[in-house]
């Protein structure tokens, strides 16, 4: 697989849940990694046996990143609940974004699933398989406080330069709003380019912005001046076909809605718990 130019391609392993959060392992001998069966609880075929491989980009707090040397975060944390049914652990695969749209790296037998923030599309459904949505999300409009502009369309008006992460529904949504939006390959970099003064305003999913404000460098510099609700829905990804392991992850979102895990850790990452956000509801295509 290529990598992006400075990108490297890690495999790190994910943390656990705490004790309290975790789902019971439910596995059989057959099952045991230590066996080198890649067949899991349920008949979950795996790439590699006793482990759930999960491909990722990172950094994308609040959903994934590198914190004190693991990789952290919702996606994480709610991955590992699927693992912990399966009687495996969670192995996590740092790779290009761009792979999430076609799926690459898991027809080719790199990855089981994919968990990236990734927003359920049609044109995505033609490569991959989708589980139930996990998130509801919007995209917010994050300025420099001196750019003098109060909304997205005051954005445009004034010409302000506005920046977007490459290959996302935020750089999407800017580009048919007719913005030529500068492309940054990161969250990371797109923080990093409204601090350089690279652009004035950024275009990126709100949860991550809640996250670069809990900083009081940030909160003094940047404001939000819009939240677009464009009807986007988060869905882990899996290779076309797959039914068994989408099954495995649908069960483990279901358990941790009706027992109260989805709500604290949702708590724990994103911040006060939005009811609508554990809702079942079919999966939405983002406009």
């Amino acid at each position: 697989m290529n990598t992006l130019p400075g990108r490297r391609n890690r495999v790190l392993a994910a943390t656990t849940v705490a004790a309290g959060l975790m789902l019971v392992a439910a596995c059989t001998s057959t099952d045991d990694g230590a066996s080198g069966s890649k067949t899991a609880a349920g008949g979950v075929e795996l790439v590699k046996a006793g482990q759930l491989t999960t491909c990722t980009h990172l950094p994308y707090p609040p959903f994934q990143s590198e914190i004190d040397g693991k990789v952290q975060g919702f996606d994480v944390s709610l991955i590992d609940l699927v693992a912990e049914d399966l009687g495996v652990k969670q192995v996590i695969t740092d790779t290009p974004f761009e792979n999430f749209k076609t799926g690459a790296f898991l027809n080719s037998g790199q990855c089981d699933l994919a968990a990236a923030g990734m927003t359920i599309t049609d044109e995505r459904k033609k490569n991959v398989d989708f589980s139930d949505p996990y998130f509801d999300a919007t995209q917010a409009v994050l300025v420099d406080k001196g750019a003098g502009v109060t909304s997205l369309a005051d954005v445009k008006a004034k010409g302000v330069k506005l920046g977007a992460q490459a290959q996302t529904t935020g750089e999407d949504y800017a580009k048919k709003q007719g913005f030529d939006p500068v492309s940054f390959e990161s969250s990371d970099a797109v923080l990093n380019g409204l601090r350089t003064g690279q652009v004035k305003a950024v275009i990126i999913d709100y949860p991550v912005v809640q996250g670069w404000l809990k900083t009081k460098a940030n909160a003094d510099a940047f404001k939000v001046v819009d939240n677009l609700n464009t009807g986007e829905q988060y869905g882990f990804t899996v290779k076309k076909g797959n039914t068994k392991l989408v099954a495995a992850i649908n069960k483990a979102l279901a358990d941790a809605r009706a027992d109260g895990t989805y709500k604290k850790l949702y708590e724990k990452w994103i911040g006060p718990y939005d009811a609508a956000a554990a809702s079942p509801s079919a999966a939405a295509s983002a406009s």
